[in-house]
């Protein structure tokens, strides 16, 4: 007979009591993770996780309180879960999960691994720690009314690096300061410009006119007596944007002239540029303020007119023009509404760089309201210029901050579902463990939660094949060492502290990870080293115990934008969107948003990936079958990017219904 303690086989009990388990994140999943295990009886219970606690997780992160705002999460939650069970032994890490501290020995002392993180860089590491460890590891995510839970174990499961993911989209220079078409890009060039005049100067993220924009055929000799700038400070002057803020006090009306009117007007006169697309339209903060007082003069005398024999419905009828209908964030502001939000947000984050005293730098956060409201309203300042629908508040900072509104309660099923599958793990019972997808909607058998089968490892994975290698278009003449190490080896195939070496017969060290030792190397090209077309190179990360051969293909010339390509990976650019005649008719500038009306409900996505399946599968089915054959498999789109990747079509002509019903689903990111 079957002896039980609770729910619970006696010999699963133990292992809950005695195993010691890790949870990585203590978000939105990682709350309701941790409440869940205390509950289930898990008993040794290590909880890391950097962040602390703001305002805005009170929603949905329910260990936490007001009173706790600003404080460790890891910490502050592990108070909490102790609260529902005592006896449990809780540690709590204020700390990155990335640091070399946690190191394979670190992981070697779990059972069981659960992440509940929330950016592909750490996913990638927790992964490639619990392959080095081997140590199961169960993965999440959510996104909205979208989530997944899926097991990873070394040589059984396809790891989370086994399927490609679309990497982040980054946007050509020339589009986001001569040519925006889309909100999108207009929101890009406001972070960039927000970090030009107040946060750390990046030379990739500068805002004014392109000059070097090879579409633009023009004189520049031409160009410089035609542009009109301001007759006073506010003239383009070739110092850098900070330098030039400074000089004018960040005067916020100085600011305005000079980025959306000469700014504007010195794109104008590249001619080229505006034969085929609608030509920006220069903003004058005069004009403008003239323009409101007329307006805001005529309204006065009207509401007096109507509102002179009942004082209580003139002050009604002028708060109803101030409020709108809705909350505030998802109002559209007018154009005299924005900027009067970019000159206020100017002044108060002015203010903040002076109480931080000389050569201070702010840093973005989209929880920041200052920062916030000065990327708002240069966004849509921005995207009226180029004839683009303007958006809400709320909209950009879904955009801008890369979220996507979280639902407490998929949290609360992801969560769930974790410890489902980790119960699994522990009774020894691996075989059983599931890929399991939660939808918007129900699928044709009226589930949500559809279970599939694990996919074996993939032999072609660059991380957990037996010999992980893999081959690289580059320009060996344009790379330098530094572009290698961090745009290559640390961005895209997610190593934490690389060493490199040529295989050249002399084991050539062309990067180390010790401090100091190949600094003078950074600025030299890869053929400087004799690295050519075939050259072979061996990248270690010790602390992730992860060796990959890279094979070097030298080709002259790349696609524009794309600066290398991993061989059998389509080039990190995005696939030109699809637009319906109906549409087509009604676009600006060649944008398709801005013919629509503000909406929250595509928001762009971070860099963290889910899979989703929103179709009819057998429980049979392997995780990737079951889009193949019967339902879509979405591989959701990147951060900041709003670059949705392909979808597989359906064979199953029924799921059309389906498919159209969770069209909104296609831009997601995960809590």
């Amino acid at each position: 007979m079957v002896q039980l303690v609770g729910s619970l086989r006696k010999e699963l009990a133990e292992s809950l009591s005695n195993g010691k388990v890790l949870v990585v994140g203590a978000g939105g999943i990682g709350c309701e993770l941790l409440k869940n295990l205390v509950l289930t009886g898990f008993k040794n219970i290590e909880v890391i996780d950097l962040d602390t606690i703001d305002v805005s997780n009170l929603n949905r992160q329910f260990l936490f309180q007001k009173k706790h705002v600003g404080k460790s999460k890891a910490q502050v939650a592990k108070e909490s879960a102790l609260q529902f069970c005592p006896s449990a032994n809780i540690t709590a890490y204020h700390d990155s999960i990335m640091n070399p501290d946690y190191n394979v020995e670190f992981f070697r002392k779990y059972v069981l691994v659960m992440n509940a993180l929330d950016n592909r860089a750490a996913r990638n590491h927790v992964n490639r720690m619990c392959l080095a460890a081997d140590i199961p590891l169960i993965e999440s995510g959510t996104a909205g009314y979208l989530g997944q839970v899926t097991v990873i174990k070394k040589g059984m499961t396809e790891c989370y690096e086994c399927q490609p993911k679309p990497t982040q989209k980054t946007f050509p220079g020339c589009t986001i300061r001569n040519t925006p078409s889309e909100p999108i890009h207009c929101i890009v060039w406001a972070k960039y410009l927000f970090n030009q005049l107040f946060g750390e100067e990046d030379a990739d993220q500068e805002v004014s006119p392109d000059t070097a924009d090879p579409e633009a055929a023009w004189n520049p000799e031409e160009t410089a007596a035609r542009a009109t700038a301001s007759e006073k400070d506010g003239d383009i002057k070739r110092i850098s944007t900070k330098e030039w803020a400074r000089s004018t006090g960040y005067d916020p009306i100085k600011l305005f002239n000079k980025l959306f009117k000469d700014d504007i007007m010195y794109l104008l006169t590249m001619d080229k540029l505006w034969k085929k697309r609608k030509a920006p339209t220069p903003l004058d903060w005069q004009q403008l303020e003239n323009s409101a007082q007329l307006a805001l003069g005529h309204r006065e005398q009207t509401e007096r007119r109507d509102c002179s024999m009942n004082t209580t419905i003139f002050s009604e009828c002028r708060q109803e023009e101030t409020t709108g209908s809705g909350l505030k964030d998802q109002q559209v502001l007018g154009v005299w509404g924005y900027c009067q939000l970019f000159q206020h947000s100017v002044e108060t984050l002015r203010s903040q760089l002076q109480e931080k005293g000389e050569g201070a730098e702010l840093v973005w956060d989209k929880d920041d309201t200052a920062a916030m409201d000065f990327v708002t309203s240069a966004a849509n300042l921005r995207m009226h210029i180029f004839s683009m629908n303007m958006k809400s508040r709320f909209d950009v900072k879904s955009m801008a901050g890369n979220i996507i509104p979280a639902i407490a309660t998929t949290n609360a099923v992801i969560a769930g579902l974790i410890v489902l599958e980790g119960l699994k793990i522990l009774s020894g019972e691996l075989e059983s463990c599931r890929t399991i997808f939660l939808n918007k909607c129900p699928n044709l058998r009226k589930k949500l939660l559809v279970p599939c089968v694990l996919d074996p490892p993939s032999a072609s994975c660059y991380v957990c094949a037996s010999k992980p290698e893999v081959t690289v278009k580059l320009n060996v003449h344009k790379t330098s060492v530094l572009y290698l190490q961090d745009r290559i080896l640390k961005e895209r195939f997610g190593m934490v502290a690389p060493d490199v070496q040529i295989e050249d017969g002399k084991g050539t060290i062309l990067i180390s990870s010790e401090e100091g030792e190949t600094e003078a190397n950074n600025s030299k090209f890869l053929a400087d080293f004799g690295i050519r077309n075939g050259s072979r190179l061996q990248a270690d990360d010790f602390l992730q115990d992860y060796t990959l051969l890279i094979n070097i293909l030298h080709i002259e010339e790349l696609e524009r934008d794309v600066e290398f390509e991993v061989v059998g990976e389509a080039p990190d650019k995005a696939p030109p969107p699809q637009i319906n005649k109906e549409e087509a008719n009604s676009i600006a500038n060649g944008n398709k948003d801005s013919a629509q009306p503000s909406t929250s409900s595509k928001a762009p996505s971070e860099d963290d990936d889910i899979m989703i399946v929103d179709s009819d599968v057998e429980e049979e089915a392997t995780s990737s079958s079951a889009a193949a054959t019967v339902g879509t498999k979405r591989k959701h789109s990147d951060a900041a990017t709003g670059e949705t990747s392909t979808k597989r079509p359906r064979t199953d002509q029924s799921s059309a219904a389906a498919a159209s019903a969770n069209n909104d689903d296609d831009i997601i990111a995960l809590d």
